[in-house]
């Protein structure tokens, strides 16, 4: 018997027949081979099966997950980022995300009953986002592609500073709210210019082949670009039917009387804005909201009004955003300053530091240092909105801010007086799908009548 395996073993070796492997044993003793099977064609057709499936699951998830109306977002990844991050971090996460493209789009086109015009031009629909979401200019074009009819970047300080310590962002669950001290964190004056600068010249080149009037020599003989979207006709957002806002702080270490700030902010950045937005309201910044005192305030409006009008060009809209906490005789003097002045009108409102009484969340939360944002400001915010509408007679631009989480929301502050609305909140909470959620809500309220037709309805009546 050993004989005949020693033979067995030498005879193979020498000439191996085909689709056998051979494994060399320790001793000849254990001379063994492998016979390597080919692949049947049942094996062959259930890999291309499961290939196939693989390729056809993992497009159509692609396709789902970038399309704002998933539910994935609203349901899954929106409460997994509040569980496992805090409101910071999931804030800078939200804006890397659409600065770099991984965030979803809205994909429908915007109905015609929610087109609406302002300021002499046509926004293809009322829902804007507020300023504070994306502070420095990061992701303007992501933020546009989940379905804003108007992107407000900022706000932005004439030079950076880091703004107050963390944590300065807290979420308060139980009311879909949240208070914030940022502190005008921003990155100054110089970085924005240079960041919309790049854009608007890229924009440009990639865009020659469609605006024939696009050259090399017309690309040369503008430094900054600017000036390149008036002569194209088209707006600085860079879209169709669509605005783009600029909210001017000041440096906490300014004087806090002085308007100087913003005068530079208009003279910078006023060339990439649709539109330009005063900010003296922010809770945040010691003595600013004192510039909202009937003196310092027509002083502010008068100057920057002067700087926006020195500009070449076409002139930005010049709007200013006030608090939800200013008194009925406060709301007078500041709606009253912005008629004389000649400001394009006015946004209503920032967050408040008042806590009403029916917020729900914990009191520790409460008790933070801070602006609250979300549904416990609309009731301030609606008020001081009705208010500046009944004292100008409705002939101020009005831009309602506050507490609005659905169409409904939105249609009560149109009826109250705005021509447009915006939120921040309620997109930290719902997810890339909040516009468009809204503006299909909107449609569906609004029936056989159009946004437009319901604009201080309250009021005609």
């Amino acid at each position: 018997m050993t004989l005949f395996r020693t033979y067995s073993y030498a005879r193979t070796w020498r000439t191996p027949r085909p689709n056998t492997i051979f494994v060399r044993p320790r001793s000849r003793a254990l001379s063994t081979t492998v016979t390597k099977q080919s692949p049947t064609v049942t094996t062959k057709l259930k890999n291309f099966a499961i290939g196939t499936v693989s390729i056809v699951l993992g497009v159509s998830f692609i396709e789902y997950y970038f399309d704002s109306r998933a539910a994935i977002h609203k349901y899954f990844i929106t409460p997994v980022l509040r569980t496992a991050t805090d409101a910071e971090t999931s804030h800078k996460f939200a804006i890397w995300a659409a600065k770099w493209g991984f965030s979803a789009k809205d994909r429908l086109s915007d109905d015609e009953k929610l087109a609406v015009r302002a300021w002499g031009k046509k926004l293809s629909n009322p829902v804007g986002l507020a300023a504070g979401f994306d502070k420095h200019g990061e992701a303007i074009d992501g933020l546009f592609d989940l379905g804003f009819g108007y992107v407000e970047i900022g706000s932005v300080t004439p030079e950076p500073q880091s703004g107050n310590p963390q944590p300065r962002m807290f979420r308060l669950h139980d009311d879909k709210a949240v208070i914030n001290r940022y502190g005008f964190n921003s990155v100054g004056h110089k970085s924005v210019e240079l960041r919309l600068r790049d854009r608007l010249r890229r924009y440009l080149y990639h865009s020659a082949k469609l605006h024939p009037r696009i050259t090399t020599s017309l690309l040369a003989s503008s430094p900054d670009g600017a000036s390149l979207s008036d002569a194209l006709g088209i707006n600085r957002s860079l879209k169709d039917d669509k605005l783009l806002g600029i909210n001017l702080g000041k440096n906490k270490s300014s004087d806090p009387e002085s308007v100087d700030d913003y005068v530079k902010g208009v003279k910078s950045l006023g060339p990439y804005a649709d539109v330009l937005v005063i900010n003296v309201s922010s809770p945040n910044t010691p003595g600013l909201r004192g510039l909202q005192r009937k003196d310092i305030f027509e002083k502010l409006l008068n100057e920057v009004i002067i700087a926006r009008n020195s500009l070449s060009g076409r002139h930005p809209t010049l709007l200013v955003k006030i608090a939800p906490d200013l008194s009925d005789d406060e709301l007078d003097d500041i709606a009253d300053a912005a008629m004389k002045s000649g400001v394009d009108g006015i946004i209503v409102s920032n967050t408040t530091i008042s806590r009403p009484n029916s917020l729900y969340s914990d009191s520790s939360l409460v008790s933070e240092i801070g602006g609250l944002s979300g549904p416990p400001v609309k009731p301030l915010a609606l008020r001081a909105l009705r208010k500046i509408y009944q004292r100008t007679n409705g002939e101020l631009t009005l831009v309602g801010c506050g507490g609005i989480s659905d169409a409904k929301d939105a249609l009560e502050y149109a009826r109250a007086g705005a021509t447009l609305v915006q939120l921040y909140t309620s997109l930290a909470y719902d997810g890339v799908g909040k516009a468009r959620e809204i503006k299909d809500g909107i449609l569906s309220e609004l029936k056989d009548k159009k946004w437009t037709d319901i604009i201080g309805e309250q009021w005609k009546n």
